[in-house]
C-alpha cells in the first residue's frame, strides 16, 4: 500500500494513470504512474499548507509553483553560448519536392499487393519511355495528390512513412525510383523533383526557440529539486521516488 503522509494512493488510481505513461513493460508504466501520483500528492498537500487549495487542483498546483519555483530567464549571452555549442541541432531540415502515383493495396492481402507491384512496375516502364506522362498517369493514383499530377509538395523528415523517405534520400533531382516503393498504403511510383539540403540558421532566427529550451531545462531542474525537498519533509510509504537527477518531472 502506498501512502503520502497517511493519504493512500489507491491501486485503481494508479491503474487509471498508467494509460498516460506508455513504457516498455507494465512494471515500468506502473512505476511511472505511481511516481506521478506521489509527486502530485506532495504538491497538492503543500499547496494546501500554503493556502492555495481550491476545487481546481491544477490551479492550486500552478499557484504553488508560481510562488515557490523561480525560473530565471536566459539572457542573450547565455542563449548565444548555447547556440554556438549546439549549431548542429539548429539546422533547418532537409526537404524533398516529390511526386508519386499510389497503387493502393492492403498489406495483409498478398494478391492485391502483388497486383499493385505489377501495375506500378508497368507505370515505371511507361514513364521511362515517356517521362512527360507522369501527370496523366497520376490520375489513377489512390492519393488525393492525383488532382495535382501526383505532386506532394515539400516533404520534411518524419512527415511521411520511413520507406518513402528512404526512397527519396536515395534519389537525385529529376530521378525516377527504379522500382515500386512499398509502404503500408500500397505501392508507389516515386520521382524526386528537387532536394533542398538543410542549412545552418542564424542566431536571430532561433533565439526564441533557444530561450524556450533553456527555460524548460531550468524549470525541470528546479522542479526536481523542489520535489526532492517536499519528499524529504514527507512520509512516503510503499514507494521510493527517483533520485534528484531522475525523471521526476515529465
Amino acid at each position: 500500500m502506498i501512502r503520502v503522509d497517511g493519504i493512500e494512493i489507491p491501486e485503481a488510481a494508479i491503474g487509471a494513470e498508467m494509460q498516460h505513461h506508455p513504457a516498455a513493460s507494465r512494471e515500468a508504466a506502473w512505476h511511472a504512474a505511481t511516481q506521478s501520483l506521489v509527486v502530485r500528492q506532495l504538491l497538492l498537500a503543500e499547496a494546501g499548507r500554503r493556502g492555495h487549495d481550491t476545487e481546481d487542483e491544477e490551479a492550486s498546483v500552478d499557484a504553488l509553483l508560481a510562488g515557490q519555483v523561480c525560473i530565471p530567464e536566459a539572457d542573450e549571452a547565455t542563449c548565444r553560448r548555447w547556440f554556438e555549442a549546439n549549431r548542429a541541432r539548429l539546422r533547418s531540415p532537409d526537404a524533398w519536392h516529390a511526386r508519386h502515383i499510389l497503387l493502393a493495396a492492403d498489406p495483409e492481402d498478398a494478391a492485391a499487393r502483388a497486383a499493385a507491384e505489377v501495375a506500378a512496375t508497368a507505370i515505371i516502364g511507361e514513364l521511362r519511355a515517356k517521362p512527360d506522362r507522369f501527370a496523366a498517369l497520376a490520375a489513377r493514383s489512390a492519393c488525393p495528390s492525383r488532382e495535382e499530377g501526383g505532386d506532394l509538395g515539400l516533404i520534411e523528415p518524419g512527415t511521411t512513412v520511413p520507406e518513402f523517405e528512404a526512397a527519396l534520400r536515395g534519389l537525385r533531382p529529376g530521378e525516377l525510383h527504379p522500382g515500386p516503393v512499398v509502404t503500408r498504403y500500397g505501392c508507389h511510383v516515386v520521382q524526386l523533383l528537387e532536394h533542398e539540403p538543410g542549412r545552418d540558421l542564424p542566431f536571430e532566427a532561433v533565439q526564441g526557440r533557444v530561450a524556450g529550451w533553456l527555460r524548460e531545462a531550468s524549470f525541470r531542474t528546479a522542479m526536481r529539486q523542489y520535489i526532492q525537498v517536499l519528499a524529504g519533509q514527507a512520509r512516503i510509504e510503499g514507494f521510493t521516488l527517483a533520485a534528484a537527477e531522475g525523471p521526476l518531472v515529465q
